[in-house]
């Protein structure tokens, strides 16, 4: 694959359409070519469990004044010269995409948006399809960076991790 936006979101709490940030990279001709990272307002003003923060970082402070989901969306897409009703022929890149396009599609569907039928790629899958496990160790993000030798800082940060999922697809997938 040479043409894909790997994305990555952070949730406030257990609601899947809690996202709390965002990151996105984009990749053409094999080559990334541009980032894009946000706070997201949860919507409807979701809680920050105490869990959550302590994994990404992100407290309610911090989102208070960010931008809302479909106006963080629409932001993402005029950066990336997509047209956000015409999403159908972007596809997409998660490391564990079950949770990344779970949370999207809620999203989309607390804003009332329709999310099209984009194809959703996993470099989780392709991991475990492709790499011993005996070899990784695990199949996190950072486990597989290693791995595979890609530098990997600041885990769930959601910039970082898109990257690093655009880096492990351009090989994988």
């Amino acid at each position: 694959m040479d043409n894909f936006i790997a994305i990555d979101v952070e949730t406030a709490n257990n609601e899947p359409a809690s996202i709390c940030a965002i990151g996105a990279v984009k990749v053409e001709d094999g080559m990334i070519v541009d980032r894009f990272y946000s706070l997201v307002k949860p919507e409807p003003n979701w809680y920050i469990r105490y869990f959550s923060e302590s994994i990404h970082g992100i407290s309610r402070s911090d989102t208070d004044s960010a931008p809302t989901f479909d106006r963080v969306w629409e932001e993402m897409c005029g950066q990336f010269g997509i047209c956000c009703g015409d999403m159908d022929s972007v596809v997409f890149v998660a490391h564990n995409k079950m949770f990344d396009e779970r949370c999207i599609k809620a999203a989309y569907r607390t804003y009332g948006m329709t999310w099209g039928d984009n194809p959703f790629y996993c470099t989780l899958t392709a991991a475990r399809r492709k790499i011993p496990k005996q070899l990784v160790g695990s199949y996190s993000l950072p486990y597989v960076c290693d791995f595979m030798g890609i530098p990997f800082y600041n885990h769930h940060n959601a910039l970082a991790d898109a990257e690093a999922c655009a880096k492990i697809a351009m090989t994988l997938l």
